[in-house]
């Protein structure tokens, strides 16, 4: 008999990110904020996959905050632009995580 799979999802991820040797920033940079539509079956699941392929980029992952499915987050009143629900489209097909947006962050110093 043939197991259920779960139905996956994507979800909009913010990853705070800090330095690392090799993790391509920009000379000056203390870290950056990275934009993900990651797919899995829960929140966590998107987490820890999204998180497990930032280290292997060379990316130092701190911080991630979740806001959702598409789905959760038109029912919060979020915009979400033709282009945004292509990646996440793109996200659930190949199963994957995709950054859409870096911002690196710099010293005011």
């Amino acid at each position: 008999m043939a197991k259920d799979r779960r139905k996956q999802d994507v979800y909009t991820l913010v990853v705070e990110v800090g330095r690392k040797a090799g993790d391509g920033l920009p000379d000056g940079a203390t870290g950056a904020a990275l934009m993900c539509y990651a797919s899995g079956v829960d929140e966590a699941e998107a987490v820890r996959e999204t998180v497990a392929i930032l280290k292997a980029a060379d990316m130092a992952p701190l911080d991630v905050t979740g806001y959702g499915t598409e789905a959760e987050r038109l029912a919060e009143g979020h915009e979400i632009e033709a282009d945004e629900a292509e990646l996440m489209a793109r996200a659930l097909a190949e199963n994957a995580v995709i950054v859409a947006q870096v911002t690196p962050f710099f010293d005011k110093d």
